[in-house]
């Protein structure tokens, strides 16, 4: 099994790199990719399949330089969890391009220019299953709130690069799919409502998400999934 999983440093995307960790075995390798990767390198007893991989996901220089540095190490992805994202909390008519750049090359491009650069690698794997890590925000229908469009436009975006690539793919081994995330208690959420306790901490959503990825792609692809008890 060889696994990447952006956004790797903290919350969900750190407590996946564990919940993996406790099922890998020596053949496996867990590709744990983020901009700090200080938290990576101190995971207790760190085994050495899991390899930390400092990558800031916007960055298409340094997303490169992590999938060259891969296909050195494997030649197939079992899964891809697009985890990292960027949060902008700003009233709507204060919102500069510069902002929307830098949102939407973390929410949407990085996830578009992983998949594609890594298509051969997940095409040989037997099975390949593409968990991209969206939120209510930008879930059609869901409650909205201000301060949160840039990034609720993001999401939304990366849930319908979903649903076009599963028909996309359809005639290879690869299956994607897109959990919408609801309230979890991470610092992301603690930008957005800071008064808000929420009910579900990173763990718990990890242990969700390690099940799906592993499990869901046989009876799914191209599904937007809304994974929420509020929203916030």
């Amino acid at each position: 099994m060889n696994v990447i999983i952006t956004g790797a440093g903290k919350g969900i995307g750190y407590a996946l790199v564990q919940r993996f960790m406790e099922s890998c075995n020596q053949n496996d390798n867990i590709f744990a990719l983020s901009r700090n990767i200080e938290k990576l390198k101190n995971i207790e007893n760190l085994p050495f399949n899991v390899i930390p991989i400092q990558c800031d996901v916007s960055d298409n220089g340094q997303v490169n330089a992590a999938i060259s540095f891969i296909k050195n190490k494997c030649n197939s992805i079992d899964f891809l969890i697009n985890n990292a994202g960027l949060l902008n909390v700003k009233p709507f008519a204060e919102i500069n391009n510069s902002e929307i750049d830098q949102v939407f090359s973390t929410n949407f491009k990085a996830p578009f220019y992983l998949i594609q650069k890594l298509l051969p690698l997940l095409e040989y794997a037997k099975e390949s299953h593409i968990v991209n890590i969206s939120s209510m925000g930008g879930f059609q229908g869901s409650s909205k709130f201000a301060g949160l469009s840039v990034y609720s436009a993001s999401k939304a975006a990366l849930n319908c690069l979903t649903e076009c690539l599963a028909m996309e793919l359809q005639q290879t081994s690869i299956k994607i799919n897109a959990l919408c995330i609801g309230a979890v208690e991470t610092e992301m959420l603690k930008m957005a409502f800071p008064d808000f306790k929420p009910h579900v901490n990173a763990n718990e959503m990890a242990e969700f998400i390690y099940h799906f990825t592993l499990n869901n792609h046989h009876f799914m692809n191209g599904k937007v999934i809304p994974v929420a008890l509020s929203t916030p």
